[in-house]
């Protein structure tokens, strides 16, 4: 494995790409050579702003070299890297998803996508995603020490549906934490938390979380219920000690719980 891969393995809070300085674009489309060179010259500007860690300034120059040349797929990759360190990982999940679109073998493209979607908590999904790097390079280092940590959430959800149905929450809002080390962007998580921190009383917590969510995704149904939840219990001074708990039910690709987990007594 090259230097260059090896580099890939990388922490959310201090991810070092190392952008493509090669050509290895898969042109679909006759581009002419002109806007092929205006293209590289874009990307490699670009490459040089996100090692200054000028990461809008990189992503301005690889948006430009995408409109130039839209169907390279290292211009997509980088600019998802570049995405990530502006924690817009909705973003770069999209450019990580066209840049394999584009390149049904480009390890880079779904090694970003496997971390994308681990970090937005979809670990089905990374799974996935990390296979694929696995069928093109068996021996990927980034690939198999990224699926620890998916096996690790995934092992966190079931623990947190085990406890949620025997109602310990106390032992569910530490899986939770757990899951929201490697998934810090999942609102699915964080909702849950928030309902689970409101059943142990710990409402000034759970409408933190709760708002959290609501100040990204404002018309969020779920934080929005389980604010007015814990609203309930703060304006009643009432104890959540008597609760239908509800079925707990995980969803890979929406933050939507199919069933509440619990409501007030009457």
């Amino acid at each position: 494995m090259s230097a260059m891969e090896e580099k890939e393995v990388a922490e959310v809070n201090g991810l070092e790409e190392t952008m493509e300085d090669d050509d290895d674009c898969m042109i679909v489309e006759e581009q002419s050579l002109s806007a092929e060179e205006q293209a590289e010259s874009k990307k490699t500007e670009g490459n040089g702003f996100y090692k200054q860690q000028k990461y809008r300034d990189a992503l301005e120059c690889y948006t430009q070299a995408i409109n130039l040349c839209p169907t390279c797929a290292a211009y997509y990759g980088n600019r998802a890297a570049t995405y990530m360190m502006l924690k817009r990982y909705k973003d770069a999940l999209a450019d990580a998803q066209q840049s394999v679109h584009l390149d049904p073998a480009f390890v880079k493209g779904y090694i970003r996508e496997g971390k994308c979607h681990l970090i937005l908590g979809n670990a089905l999904a990374a799974l996935k995603s990390f296979n694929h790097v696995l069928e093109h390079d068996p021996d990927n280092a980034v690939a198999l020490h990224e699926l620890k940590h998916v096996k690790s959430v995934q092992e966190m959800e079931r623990k947190v549906e085990l406890n949620i149905g025997k109602k310990e929450y106390r032992t569910a809002v530490f899986c939770l934490d757990r899951c929201l080390d490697h998934s810090p962007a999942s609102v699915r998580y964080k909702v849950l938390k928030a309902e689970a921190l409101t059943y142990l009383d710990r409402q000034q917590e759970a409408q933190e979380l709760a708002n959290d969510v609501l100040g990204r995704d404002g018309m969020n149904a779920d934080a929005l219920y389980v604010r007015g939840l814990s609203l309930y219990y703060r304006i009643t001074q009432r104890k959540p000690s008597s609760i239908s708990s509800r079925s707990f039910a995980w969803h890979p690709t929406t933050t939507r719980l199919e069933e509440p987990l619990g409501k007030p007594s009457s």
